[in-house]
């Protein structure tokens, strides 16, 4: 049996008193409790890591550092990341996606943290950025960047840690890769033919996803070698076409959540 309120016990000692004290008594003036308020649910939290940053190449030794990968090897601290062939970096790419997924969260009531809040840095390692998604309380981390693989290769991919190192990797990591793909190819983005299948990518080699306690995967939203793929990068209203589709996933993942 649930046992009453504190407040509620307080109540009724207090009227038991003033019964015991005489019927002549006059009852004092009752003032009405107040109305009983509720705290409006916090908003959730999403992570976005803008893959590399814009001075990593810059500054080696510091990005050629070694790092846990969380799976008891090392590796390096960050790489410089990928470009089109006429030069547009995968950094300065991820970075301006990363904005426009921001802004779209942000509209829909979500609270967004930045692993970086601009591209002229250098780092955080992938080790930071893999406990980030933890530290942010987030619900859901999404890392952000393109590929640099054969010209001939196109499409994008979505992936998240495998074989899985606590319960956020096993499951929720896995249904938030989905919805991120499903929103993907819902925007017209075909999945990868070179990697991965059916537009996922199980991975045990990236340790920002390894170190990771939160649901996260990474996107790689396009392979920047390949022409076609360089051109949709390259232009704002490809980017903002990428950015409405992530935004879209993680918005479809937090409302499966309970």
């Amino acid at each position: 049996m649930r046992r009453p309120h504190r407040a509620v016990l307080a109540v009724a000692a207090a009227l038991t008193t003033a019964a015991c004290a005489g019927a002549a008594a006059t009852p004092a003036p009752r003032t009405p409790a107040p109305a009983p308020t509720s705290a409006a649910a916090p908003p959730p939290v999403v992570l976005l890591d803008p893959g590399h940053n814009g001075r990593n190449a810059a500054e080696p030794a510091a990005i050629r550092r070694l790092v846990p990968d969380g799976r008891g090897g090392e590796k390096a601290c960050n790489t410089t990341g990928t470009a089109t062939d006429a030069g547009y970096p995968e950094h300065a790419f991820a970075f301006d996606v990363a904005q426009r997924v921001a802004a779209r969260l942000e509209a829909a009531g979500v609270r967004v943290v930045l692993t970086r809040t601009d591209d002229d840095g250098v780092g955080p390692c992938v080790d930071e950025r893999g406990r980030a998604g933890e530290e942010a309380g987030a619900a859901a981390a999404v890392s952000i960047h393109a590929d640099g693989a054969a010209p001939t290769a196109s499409g994008f991919h979505v992936a998240y840690a495998d074989p899985p190192l606590n319960p956020a990797q096993a499951g929720p990591a896995v249904e938030l890769a989905t919805a991120l793909r499903d929103a993907l190819r819902a925007g017209g983005f075909r999945d990868s033919d070179y990697i991965g299948r059916d537009g996922l990518s199980p991975r045990a080699d990236l340790a920002g996803l390894n170190h990771a306690t939160r649901p996260t995967v990474l996107v790689e939203c396009a392979n920047m070698r390949n022409p076609d793929e360089a051109a949709v990068v390259s232009s704002a209203s490809g980017r903002d076409r990428y950015a409405a589709a992530i935004a879209a996933g993680v918005l479809g993942f937090l409302e499966r959540e309970p």
